[in-house]
């Protein structure tokens, strides 16, 4: 159930963060959200962990900062794998929309599940 709400609050971030970022980030419909999130969700459990593990002796120079550009390296695995319903024009613009989706999600993933714990 938790992966399920995951994946539609980072369907609903994409949406959003593509109208905010209208010429550089787009996506074709809700449905490609849906897909885009599933298939990040997917690479963060299989190739995330490698990337860490790979590039950790950097996150640990850049204190925690690199894992933004690890996330935002999964966005473009997921850009590169949808083709043109999801398409993301250029690296900066990946690293900026990884670095929303980590505030946000920290931020509603916080406020959904904690307000669960309490009851």
């Amino acid at each position: 159930m938790r992966w399920i709400v995951g994946i539609l609050i980072n369907a609903i971030l994409f949406i959003a963060i593509a109208g905010f970022l209208d010429e550089s980030f787009y996506v074709s419909s809700f449905g490609a959200a849906i897909g885009a999130s599933a298939i990040l969700s997917i690479l963060n459990i299989l190739v995330r962990p490698i990337l860490i593990i790979l590039t950790l002796p950097i996150t640990f120079l850049t204190l925690g900062l690199f894992l933004f550009v690890v996330n935002a390296f999964t966005l473009r695995i997921t850009d590169d794998i949808m083709g043109k319903s999801f398409e993301i024009s250029s690296f900066g613009i990946t690293i900026l929309v990884a670095f929303i989706m980590s505030v946000a999600n920290l931020i509603i993933q916080k406020a959904i599940f904690e307000r669960s714990k309490e009851k």
